[in-house]
Formats: C-alpha cells, structure tokens, sequence
C-alpha cells in the first residue's frame, strides 16, 4: 500500500463513501462514519447555501457524541465534495464554512484548484481529487492534492471509460500517496480486489442509494434493486460531461434512453446560480454506477456495511 496521511491510517473498514448530488445528507454522512466508512456529502447539497454551516455543526457533534460514547469503536472521519468547476460561486463561500470546521477530508471535482488544495491543507486537512485518466491524475498531483481517486468505468454519475486496472496500474507508476478506486464497487469482495490492484480504499457511491438513511425517493431506490449493468446508460446529454444513468429514470421521464443527443459540453453548469435545471434534470435523471447488480435490497446503512464486512472478510478467506 502506499504512504497515507495519519486522518487515512486505520480506518475501520478500507471504504469511503462517495458523495451523491442531491441524495447524500448529514444522516447518510453519520451513518457512514459510524459504521467505519468514510461518510462524505457534496457541500452543494445544502441549499441554502447558509444549511451548510448547520449540517456541518449536526455532523460534528454527532460525531464527537458518539466517540465520547463509544471510544472502543471510533467513527470513521467524514469529507465534504467541493465542485471547483467555474460555475460554482458558491465555492468561495462554502471553503469558508469548511475551514471554521477544520473538515478533515475534501474531495474535489471537475477542475483541479491549486489554492483549494492550500487553504484545505493549511487548516490539517486532506484533499482528494477525482480524476479520469492519468494524465488528470498528474495534473492534479502537480497542484498539490493529498490523493487521488480515478473514477474508472462504470462509475455512477460522472465516469470515465477507463479500465480500473489501467487506471490503477499507470499512476502506482510515479505516484505512491493515497489512491482511492471508484467504478462499480457494491460487495466487500470487491473492496478487497481494489486494495489487491493497488487502492488503498474504494469508493461506493450507488449502492447507498439503497439505504434507509439515504434522501432518494422510494422509486429511486427500488429502480436499484431491481436494475443491473444492463440497465445503465452512459450519455453526455444532462451535464455536458458523460456520466452513467438508470435507464428507467429516463424513460420515466419520456426520452430514449438509447436515442439521447450529444451536449455541448461548453454549457456545463454544477452549482452556479443558474444551475436549475441540471439540478431538476439530477433529480428526475437518476445518476447509478454498473455496480447496482450485487443490490438485491433496501437497508440500512448499519447492515449494508455490516454485509460488505463480512463479504470482505470471506474474499478474503478464499483467497489465504
């Protein structure tokens, strides 16, 4: 594995959970961490703007409650997704709000920020960056994040169409910090398979979806269970940028899902002003990784991590 920052270093269970637009709240986050995987959030999810400073104070003392009660089994820490894409100008303001509480880990997105990766720093937190080739990955080092996690293909939401053995195999070249490993991760098995290609943690983003604690509507969820790889579609059309979607949700909302048109991605938008309707188009489109096939069931988030423990521990066994 490779060198980690203390805030990375024995983790209860190797997973961070991605942060979902729209769907991840301070319960989910809580939830997480207190089942030893790292809870994250877009910080874009609160809305207004001033919520955020409120889930922040509820996550917190949340988490302090539970570590004074519990100081044989820990949380795990949480991070806060930052989109640092020019269309944000709430970035200035959300940074702010992180730094009043020291917000261990961020997670960036769409753009790499030298002076985010600073200011995150310098209050003794860590950044990650999501990158989706290498040559993103070298950017993103280069301006000084902590880590990185290669989005490879599959992945919910934002994807790219790399192999993660290709993805993992060119950065561990040159780059040795923390390396964290998304696409299609739903079962502790693969967990493990991620550390064995050279992560040192996955990151689970859809099969949370499926989870009490999640803000996802009933359909939502149920779509999940009831869909596998087959039903993903890998469009450009909502965003500007391709990313991965469930089928149903699309043609719910009366398109082809395999007669979408291109997007002009020069139009992108993720959290400006303006941003409504591609948050309307996240709401009725419903983002998912190809993962969603080991899903059989709605849980809590208690027993889904419970489960990826226990598949962890028998892939494992198989293996020794």
């Amino acid at each position: 594995m490779s060198n980690l920052p203390p805030i990375l270093q024995n983790l209860p269970f190797p997973v961070i959970g991605s942060p979902l637009f729209i769907i991840s709240n301070p319960k989910l986050v809580i939830a997480q961490c207190i089942a030893g995987v790292v809870g994250s959030m877009p910080a874009l999810n609160a809305r207004p703007a001033a919520q955020l400073e409120d889930w922040l104070a509820e996550i917190t003392e949340a988490l302090t409650a539970h570590n004074a009660a519990h100081p044989d089994r820990p949380a795990a820490p949480y991070a806060i997704n930052q989109i640092v894409h020019k269309s944000n100008d709430r970035l200035e303001h959300d940074m702010a709000v992180c730094e009043k509480y020291k917000v261990p880990i961020v997670i960036t997105s769409l753009g790499a920020r030298e002076d985010v990766n600073v200011a995150v720093q310098a209050w003794g937190g860590i950044t990650l960056h999501d990158v989706i080739s290498n040559v993103f990955a070298h950017k993103a080092i280069e301006k000084g994040a902590t880590g990185l996690i290669p989005v490879a293909a599959g992945a919910g939401g934002h994807a790219s169409v790399k192999s993660p053995f290709a993805m993992v195999q060119e950065i561990r070249q040159w780059f040795d910090g923390p390396l964290v490993l998304s696409g299609s991760i739903s079962t502790g098995g693969a967990v493990l398979a991620a550390q064995a290609m050279g992560a040192d943690l996955a990151y689970i983003g859809s099969a949370f979806i499926a989870t009490h604690e999640a803000r996802a509507v009933d359909g939502y969820k149920e779509m999940i269970v009831a869909s596998n790889s087959d039903d993903i579609v890998y469009s450009n059309f909502y965003t500007g940028i391709h990313g991965n979607y469930l089928k149903g949700s699309i043609r719910n909302a009366g398109m082809d899902p395999d007669a979408l048109p291109e997007s002009d991605p020069s139009k992108m938008n993720f959290g400006g002003a303006d941003a409504g309707a591609s948050a309307k188009a996240w709401k009725d489109i419903w983002g998912c990784g190809q993962g969603i096939g080991a899903v059989s069931k709605i849980q809590s988030t208690a027993d889904y991590v419970a489960q990826l423990r226990r598949e962890y521990a028998d892939a494992k066994a198989r293996l020794c």
